[in-house]
This record gives C-alpha cells, structure tokens and sequence, in this order.
C-alpha cells in the first residue's frame, strides 16, 4: 500500500516540476531533482528512504545510461577517445588539488583532505545525459567525449580510492590496488569480447521467439548483466550498461529496444532515481559550517568545469565547445555519494563534516544542469 501511494507521489511530483522547470526555461531533469528535496526528509517527508525504493531508484540509474549507450555514436566515441583521456585526467588532477587545499583550509587533516579530492575528483554524468537528450545533441562530438571522459573517470578515480583506502583506511586488509586493477582489466576484456561476438547473436535467437517483447526481454538481459558482472569486478553498473546499450547500438535492434525500453526507463524508474538525490540531504547542522559548504561547492564547480575545458582545449576542440564539455562533468551525483558513504565507515571522512560534504555533492548536481544547457545553447548561437 506504501509503495503505490510513494509511486504516485514520485511519478506525479517528478513531471509536474519537469514541466515548471521547463515552462521557467531550464532543463526538466533540474525541477525533477528539486522535487526530490521538497518531497524528502529535509521538507516534507513525503517520501522516505527504504531498500525498494533504492532498488527503483539503483535500476533507474541503470537504464538511464543504457539509453546513453543506445544513442552513443561508436565511431565518433572511439575517434574521440584522446580528448576524452585528456577531459577525464585533468578534471581529476584539478579537482583533486583543488579539493585538497580546501580540506587543508577547513582543518581536515592529511587523510582527511586527501579523500575529499578523491570525493570531489569523481564525475556522474547520469544527470548530464538527460540534459543532453533533453536538448538533442547526445550525437555531438561534445556529448560523446563527455561520455568518453566518464568512463575513465570511474576507472581511475575508483582506483585512486582503492589506493588511498589501502594507505590510510582503517581497514587496509581488504583493498589491494592490483587485483582492482586486473579485475577492471578482465572486465573490459570481457565486456568487449562478449559486447562484439556474443551479443548479435543473443538479439538474434530471441527475436525467433514467439513470445511478447521477445527483443526487448533480451536487451534487459544484456544489460543488467554487463551491470552485475561489472559490480562483481568492482566497475560501477552504470559502466557496465552503458556499454551494454553501446554494443546493442550497433545492431539491427537498435530502433526498437530503444522505443520499447525508453517508456520503460522514464514511465517508471528513473524518476526514482531523480528523487533519491533530494533524499540524501539533512539541514541538521549545516548553518555552523556555510563557510565551507559554500567554498567546498564554489571549489568543487570550478575545479571540474576547468580541467574538462583545459583537456578539450588540449585536443583542438574550440573555446565555446570546451566550457560545455567541461559543463558535463561538474555533477557528482551518486558516484560521488557511494564515496562519501565508503569514506564515512572507513574513518577517512569526519562524522561531523559528512553532511556538509554530501549537500555540497547533490549542488553540484543541482547547479550542474542549468550551466551545461547555457553552454551548449552557447555553441549553438555561435554555430548559427
């Protein structure tokens, strides 16, 4: 009975602030986060945490960026792949140190100021990628070099967290940098063997079936699987479904998976995963700690915004293009938040700072939107 009346509110919430969103000229994903935090514990506790709402939410996230890979040119990812490097290694390294200087600044100790370039150098672009729908440019070569460009985020950020984790966790027994590297290895070498060979011909025997939806029960298959074996090799699952939908993309079913799952993913889950960003948020304590919560944001803004546009200025894209690619990777979303959470059990993020720290991750997420849809509308001005 809970969960119907929770799915009305959050079906209901989601598009009716999408539309106001989009009626005072900003993105809909940005009103659908919003939403999140009126509907939450921060206001009116309409709508609370639980294991089957994360799960809604978690499967939402997922189908957000297989869409991503469906609506991915391949060829156009693979003639990027240099700018995508250069993006995804300084919108580390900036972000990092700039991170760390305010974790100095504030008193958080070594370890502690080094997690929190970790947190902050991390990159989600599931909200990036509804924008750029949104907005019809997911063809782009700026779309696709930001989607490039997250994909060794994860890699080398997720390795960097291991590294540090091993040195200056609590509980250094249990992380070991080389086997995260080799187990990301195998994952990749895996996905591309089975995402070339196997995949067409997995498509190609369900679509003999009889049964309802055969082609699409088959796309889910691929997809939540490349999602579960990629969390088994400590990947992110949305790494994984965006390759899935990646490799999918260059089959005949293309099409049709993608207007069969699209209602799906939108109709149902991924309004969840929208709201579960508000969830996170508590105003306990944040007004003794504005000064940081402030400048931890401001930092954590243009730290990424810089170091993607000094990568994608580094391979030749002009200036307009290059603030927008950079604009693609601010929010943190829930990558950031997982980080936050590790960061928090292992000791190496203060209890007392944790709430600052997640709320200036989710404006991140709230600010990114409107920033990326000005730079891209930007580059279009300019192109006319």
């Amino acid at each position: 009975m809970e969960l119907l009346l929770t799915l009305i509110i959050i079906l209901t919430g989601t598009k009716l602030a999408g539309q106001l969103s989009i009626r005072l000229g900003q993105p809909a994903v940005l009103g659908k986060l919003i939403i999140g935090i009126i509907l939450g514990p921060a206001m009116l506790a309409w709508v609370n945490d639980s294991a089957i709402f994360q799960e809604f939410s978690n499967l939402g996230v997922l189908l957000l960026m297989f869409l991503a890979g469906l609506e991915t040119d391949a060829d156009q990812l693979k003639a990027n792949w240099k700018p995508s490097v250069a993006v995804a290694v300084l919108g580390i390294i900036i972000p990092f140190i700039s991170a760390f200087g305010v974790g100095s600044l504030f008193g958080f100790g070594f370890n502690g100021s080094i997690f929190l370039g970790v947190l902050f150098s991390a990159t989600s672009v599931s909200i990036t990628v509804q924008v750029l729908k949104e907005m019809g440019v997911m063809q782009s070569q700026e779309a696709t070099t930001i989607l490039g460009a997250a994909v060794v985020d994860d890699i080398l950020v997720v390795t960097l967290l291991a590294f540090v984790m091993s040195f200056m966790g609590t509980d250094t027994s249990q992380v070991s940098v080389g086997l995260l590297i080799a187990k990301k290895i195998l994952f990749f070498l895996v996905a591309f063997v089975a995402g070339i060979y196997l995949v067409p011909k997995f498509l190609q025997l369900f679509a003999k079936f009889k049964v309802t939806v055969p082609v699409t029960a088959a796309a889910l298959i691929i997809c939540f699987g490349f999602a579960y074996f990629g969390e088994l090799l400590g990947m992110a699952g949305i790494i994984g479904t965006f390759l899935a939908g990646l490799f999918i993309s260059q089959t005949p079913f293309k099409e049709e998976i993608e207007e069969t799952v699209d209602p799906i993913a939108n109709g149902l889950f991924v309004p969840f995963f929208y709201v579960s960003v508000g969830l996170s948020i508590s105003f306990d304590g944040v007004l003794s700690q504005m000064g940081l919560l402030v400048v931890c944001t401001l930092v954590a803004i243009l730290s990424k915004l810089l170091g993607g546009y000094l990568g994608a200025r580094m391979t030749g894209f002009p200036s307009d293009s290059a603030f927008g690619i950079g604009a693609g990777m601010v929010s943190r979303g829930e990558v950031a938040l997982i980080i936050g959470t590790t960061g928090l059990s292992s000791g190496l993020l203060a209890e007392n700072y944790y709430t600052t720290i997640i709320i200036s991750v989710i404006l991140t997420t709230l600010i990114a939107p409107p920033i990326l849809k000005h730079f891209f509308l930007k580059m279009e001005h300019q192109s006319v």
